[in-house]
């Protein structure tokens, strides 16, 4: 099979041969189809991540079909549409995971970083990472789901916000503009912000009843004028961006931040005391969390933006991704 592996930290992809690997007995393999890009994979690509050795794969926004099963795997036959994402399988033993936190595992594996990902044509995975992927999707609109779909919608249903709130998203990018679908099918209100005005329409089209041009007015007190958001959606990495959109939550609001900048995010405590208000956090889903994504995605027909790439040109769709030139989602075709 061909793959493409970085052969070290830092080093450029190399699309190499290798043998198609045999699942262990509690594994599956998938033959992959389509594999989306995700800013994530730097960790991979540089070697931030303690728990990456070389030569690694990336990739986990993994979309295919079952090919083999190992010996223990009954929950899945050889032809199944499937997909892996970022949560790479969990022992099922430890304190988190008897609480039913399987994403928080003491002991859980990523995928691509833990072991191989899906920048090649066949890889093994546990077979509780796995998600059932509708056949109505196609692979490659479902990769991104596996990752920025999973990461916005679930955040959002795991928000306090109901049918008719307020919810903002702050970003119209690669995570954002997902987010903006997800709220509108949700039935929330739903402002889209952005520091750039051509992205207005685009948000518009994806269900955005509100566009906020950050560069031109105070997001926050624009979000107090439409009666202050119940959740804010950040999606962009940015933590000026964050901080400055605090203020725009209403009593009892939340921003919940997806999109991980990497300097602290400062915000004013007076500001959180008024409104009974948070900052919070959010990471991805599980496997079953991630075939929810897809099936509500295919019953409301939310798709990313996405540009394909053969494999072949694993560098270039790479760095169009790190430079924020993809729109929205680079994904692999295999």
């Amino acid at each position: 099979m061909r793959a493409a592996v970085v052969p070290e930290a830092g080093a450029d992809f190399e699309v190499v041969e290798r043998d198609v690997p045999e699942p262990d007995p509690g594994e599956v393999r998938v033959s992959v189809d389509a594999c989306g890009i995700c800013h994530s994979d730097v960790f991979t690509k540089e070697g931030t991540n303690p728990v990456v050795s070389y030569p690694r794969v990336p990739g986990h926004e993994v979309a295919g079909h079952v090919d083999a099963v190992g010996d223990a795997v009954d929950a899945w036959d050889v032809g199944d549409r499937v997909g892996v994402g970022w949560h790479g399988g969990h022992c099922s033993t430890c304190e988190q995971c008897r609480q039913g936190n399987f994403l928080q595992c003491e002991n859980g594996e990523i995928t691509g970083l833990s072991y191989d990902g899906g920048y090649a044509e066949y890889m093994t995975a546990p077979s509780e990472a796995l998600a059932k992927i509708p056949e109505a999707l196609d692979a490659t609109a479902a990769a991104p789901l596996l990752c920025a779909g999973v990461t916005t919608f679930n955040a959002l249903r795991n928000s306090d916000a109901n049918v008719g709130d307020l919810v903002a998203v702050q970003g119209v990018g690669g995570l954002g503009h997902l987010g903006v679908q997800y709220a509108h099918a949700a039935g929330f209100e739903t402002a889209a912000i952005s520091r750039t005005p051509e992205k207005e329409s685009l948000a518009k089209e994806l269900g955005a009843d509100h566009f906020i041009n950050a560069a031109d007015v105070d997001a926050g007190q624009r979000l107090q004028e439409l009666g202050g958001a119940d959740v804010v959606l950040a999606t962009a990495p940015s933590s000026d961006a964050i901080s400055s959109i605090v203020s725009g939550i209403g009593v009892d609001g939340s921003v919940v931040v997806v999109g991980v900048p990497g300097e602290p995010v400062e915000v004013s405590a007076q500001q959180l005391v008024q409104s009974r208000g948070g900052v919070e956090g959010w990471a991805s889903g599980h496997a079953r969390d991630s075939q929810d994504t897809l099936e509500f995605s295919s019953l409301r027909d939310i798709a990313p933006e996405i540009e394909t790439y053969p494999l072949e040109d694993v560098n270039e769709a790479y760095g169009r991704m790190i430079d924020n030139e993809a729109r929205f989602r680079a994904v692999l075709e295999l």
